[in-house]
């Protein structure tokens, strides 16, 4: 160690120590007012502690460590949901990797290891996966995390071609007319043939005003989607999202239909309170 005096007249205390990641020497300082015995065992002892940090803080760091510095940014940059969303996503990673495994010692191997280990479907394993890195590739850019490179070890697992998954998950046009048929609430039944009609989600559906249904232009601005977890209106889902959807016939009655009994209702209601 060794000290040198500041322009202010105060006293800066200096060590070098090799950098264990590197091999290359680093400084490390700290001012004190006084330049005393005292004061160099001060400033040894805190030196020393800085170049423990150093070198050993990041080796030290878990899952869990990481996932709670990666929640406190999330709440400030993304919307509600998506925090919701990815909260529970690193809740589920941390059960099935560990909590307070050392986010140094995890590897490839380990990861697929662990994942198959769960016996669940591979589709669902491929949706960990993608979490999983996109968790450690945020630790890496915020120096949380040393070394990622094994990620590109991490193939998706085999699943099923999209085409084959989804395709007995919708209704053929027959199927779709005689849910709606069979359907007695008039207001269901209105919905479900609106999102059918549309192509709406649900929630861009719900997050709809009279404003938005453009009748000169028959068109729907969707601008806006319903959160129905957190019961908040936020941004749709991407920024395509955001769109106008023409009133084809059907849709366009629809519409006319569903305004003029919304109407009709308030009509009723003002003369039910008269």
């Amino acid at each position: 160690m060794w000290v040198e005096e500041t322009k202010k007249g105060k006293y800066k205390f200096i060590e070098r120590y090799t950098d264990p990641l590197t091999g290359k020497y680093k400084r490390v300082s700290i001012v004190l007012d006084k330049n005393t015995s005292q004061s160099r065992k001060q400033a040894q002892k805190a030196l020393l502690d800085k170049i423990d940090r150093a070198g050993q803080e990041p080796d030290k760091t878990t899952l869990s460590d990481l996932v709670e510095k990666y929640r406190e940014e999330q709440k400030k940059t993304v919307k509600q949901s998506t925090y919701r969303r990815n909260y529970f996503a690193c809740q589920t990673l941390m059960s099935i990797l560990g909590a307070d495994t050392l986010v140094s010692k995890i590897n490839a191997g380990y990861i697929r290891k662990s994942l198959l280990a769960t016996g669940k479907e591979h589709s669902t394993l491929n949706e960990h996966l993608v979490r999983l890195k996109s968790l450690l590739r945020w630790g890496y850019r915020n120096d949380y995390v040393k070394d990622i490179s094994y990620l590109e070890k991490l193939e998706p697992f085999s699943d099923l071609p999209h085409r084959a998954k989804i395709e007995d998950k919708f209704l053929e046009s027959e199927e779709v007319a005689a849910l709606i048929a069979a359907m007695s609430v008039r207001k269901w039944r209105d919905l479900t043939e609106f999102l059918v009609l549309s192509g709406l989600r649900f929630g861009e559906a719900a997050a709809l005003l009279w404003s938005d249904l453009d009748f000169k232009a028959r068109v729907i601005h969707v601008s806006k989607n319903y959160d129905s977890v957190n019961d908040v209106i936020t941004t749709p889902k991407t920024r395509t999202s955001v769109r106008d959807v023409y009133m084809q016939d059907d849709l366009y009655a629809l519409c006319k239909s569903i305004v003029a009994q919304a109407v009709g209702a308030s009509v009723v209601s003002i003369s039910a309170g008269n």
